[in-house]
């Protein structure tokens, strides 16, 4: 379920920073590219054991999905702004699932 994550949040980010091609450079696409280069990062943690990379998976991810539905309704999200909040919350799921196995039996 790890790798999973990992390699949604990876996507994630590489899209956040493809972005920057196809939008104007403002104060929000450069906020977002910024969020993507940490999705990278963090994305690349989830491959190996760290339970820091974990936490960050929650932290990062929550705080990218509330800046998003901060900025802008629902319904004037398009279709790749509505996956990437998508992959944020399975991720958050997944992340925070492994995290609480990983706890509570440090076996697994």
């Amino acid at each position: 379920m790890r790798d999973i994550a990992a390699t949604l949040l990876t996507l994630s980010g590489i899209s956040h920073i493809a972005l920057l091609w196809f939008l104007d450079i403002d104060a929000m696409s450069l906020t977002g590219a910024l969020l993507g280069a940490l999705y990278l990062i963090i994305g690349i943690g989830l491959y190996g054991q760290s339970r820091f990379a974990l936490f960050m998976a929650i932290i990062v991810p929550t705080g990218g999905a509330w800046l998003a539905l901060r900025e802008g309704s629902m319904i004037s999200f398009n279709l790749l702004e509505r996956t990437q909040l998508a992959i944020a919350l399975v991720v958050i799921v997944i992340s925070a699932s492994v995290l609480f196995t990983v706890r509570n039996n440090p076996s697994a």
